[in-house]
């Protein structure tokens, strides 16, 4: 496996890696997917359907075919409410927007845009579609993102949320995802489309202020009265993404000391330091692409930052970049004790990859541990009827419900676990890097890591069919195996890879849903020796799979 990290990686993206958005724009129009190559269908990952134009896997074709499959999936059950759409900042989500509404318009569908073409972060999609459709049993709405969340400058990207307002579960993004790949092996003739100005101006289009809706009910999340009153200082880094604008509105509107480092939009993300592979990245768990953010550590008392679409979150405190899995259990240890009108029976939802800390804080709050494949669907229905607290995931992305136990959205949410960060250290009178050296002082402090490298179609393929069976290993890292998991502990679903543990650490292996990469995750809770060991057998194993 190759993990070398860029000599570019944290710093400055020279000219050299600035995506020619002219020539990723004008592929978006010219290059027709063929149907035939793999690589070139419609394929939902974990978080939608995701290519960049110049490798024929997100171009113009893929979006009038899905957007007609949405239309079709619409029509065959009965989900006859508005549709909200929102998009990010990234070069290819504007034509891919225009090419939406296009088909939309012509399927006659209530369509929910942006007032004033304004971007629109995922959660606040989520949040519109539950607003409308509380107390609803008819005319449910449901919701269109174009984003690639924080994948690099020339990709594209195409989620849908129906009427539950998260992510699709696999009935309907297979469905969609068959549809559309019938329809572009048929030449978009079953596409229905009228040219975008009067896609536009039709009668079925309106604008809907994103904004000011989420914005206006954050006070539901959050505890900004004991914010103000102890006069954090905080600074947000937007990294260009959808929620630019809306960092601004929240510190006037609840009297925030927040400053904005930066509002530059930027289809090329010309100001982002490189990631760990070289790639311009725009993830805020990368301390790689946080440098902007982790040197001004010492100007705020606690600081955070967003990715493209704002479903992710970054926490910087003095102490430098929180870990993603650190944030987690710090925010379930804080929110479990400090949401009193949280249902009793509310649990801790996590992902398979996600830390074991999170396992021992659940344990401690006496809480129930409801354990996933990766994916923040597995989420939606626990959140919307309140049997789960909090559902997180170790790339950054978490929900949570209101202070009062109702549901908030169905989707991840950076904002929310970002300003909390302050809400912590109001309440806490110390940061959450302090809260956590705290945390593990009590139950024990993890070390992790996760290795990536290229996989073709037909290892990923291979690897997300490992069978327990195929672990012929009875130790791992020198420590008796106890459990050897291809099914998620909690809703028995599928990993789509494996889980191996023992009893002070794991590893789990599985392909990427979004790119052509694999991915090793581990942890221990001895030291790094340990955990290198851990990742040593981790990769026999998964070498033995691939051969």
């Amino acid at each position: 496996m190759n993990t070398t990290v860029s000599p570019l990686a944290g710093k400055l993206a020279p000219a050299s890696l600035l995506v020619d958005v002219s020539r990723l724009l004008a592929a978006y129009v010219e290059l027709r997917p063929d149907p035939a190559v793999p690589a070139q269908r419609v394929a939902f990952g974990t978080s939608g359907h995701r290519g960049s134009s110049f490798e024929r896997s997100f171009n113009e074709w893929h979006v009038l075919a899905i957007s007609q499959a949405i239309c079709d999936y619409r029509n065959c059950n009965h989900v006859d409410g508005p549709l909200y759409v929102g998009i990010d900042t990234h070069a290819l989500s504007l034509p891919a927007f225009e090419s939406t509404l296009e088909v939309l318009a012509a399927n006659g569908v209530q369509t929910l845009i942006a007032s004033g073409g304004e971007f629109t972060p995922t959660p606040a999609v989520s949040h519109a579609i539950l607003a409308h459709n509380r107390g609803r049993a008819a005319g449910l709405a449901d919701g269109i993102v174009v984003t690639p969340s924080h994948n690099p400058p020339d990709n594209g990207g195409f989620k849908y949320n129906p009427p539950s307002g998260g992510p699709a579960g696999l009935d309907v993004t297979d469905w969609i995802q068959d549809r559309a790949n019938a329809l572009l092996e048929d030449g978009l003739k079953g596409v229905r489309r009228m040219p975008f100005p009067r896609a536009r101006r039709a009668s079925t289009t309106r604008e809907y202020d994103y904004r000011e809706a989420y914005v206006g009910d954050l006070g539901s999340m959050i505890d900004f009265d004991a914010i103000r009153g102890a006069g954090i200082r905080m600074g947000i880094d937007p990294l260009g993404g959808a929620g630019v604008h809306y960092w601004a509105p929240i510190a006037e509107r609840y009297r925030l000391d927040l400053t904005v480092v930066s509002e530059e939009v930027d289809p090329q993300f010309g100001f982002m330091t490189v990631d760990w592979d070289g790639k311009i990245r725009m993830d805020p768990s990368s301390s790689y692409s946080m440098q902007r953010m982790i040197g001004l550590k010492d100007a705020y008392d606690v600081a955070f930052a967003c990715d493209t679409d704002h479903d992710r979150h970054g926490i910087v405190t003095h102490a430098g970049l929180l870990v993603p899995n650190h944030y987690l259990a710090v925010l379930i240890d804080y929110l479990f004790r400090r949401r009193p009108e949280w249902k009793a029976a509310a649990g801790v939802g996590k992902t398979v990859v996600s830390t074991a800390l999170i396992d021992r804080v659940a344990k401690r709050l006496d809480r129930k541990l409801y354990e996933v494949p990766v994916g923040f669907k597995w989420f939606v229905e626990g959140l919307s009827d309140g049997s789960l607290g909090f559902g997180g995931e170790e790339s950054a992305g978490a929900a949570f419900l209101r202070r009062d136990g109702k549901v908030w959205t169905t989707d991840k949410d950076g904002i929310v676990p970002a300003l909390l960060s302050a809400e912590i250290t109001a309440r806490c009178g110390k940061d959450p890097g302090k809260m956590y050296r705290e945390l593990v002082h009590e139950l024990g402090e993890p070390v992790a890591d996760r290795v990536e490298a290229q996989a073709t179609a037909a290892q990923k393929a291979r690897l997300a069919k490992l069978s327990p069976a195929q672990v012929k290993q009875a130790t791992l890292a020198g420590e008796k195996i106890k459990r050897v998991l291809d099914r998620a502990p909690g809703n028995d679903a599928p990993i789509g890879g494996i889980k191996v543990t023992t009893a002070s650490g794991w590893f789990a292996a599985r392909p990427s849903g979004t790119e052509d990469i694999y991915k090793i995750y581990a942890e221990s809770f001895r030291d790094e020796a340990h955990l290198r060991a851990i990742l040593q057998d981790a990769q026999r194993i998964v070498d033995d799979a691939l051969k």
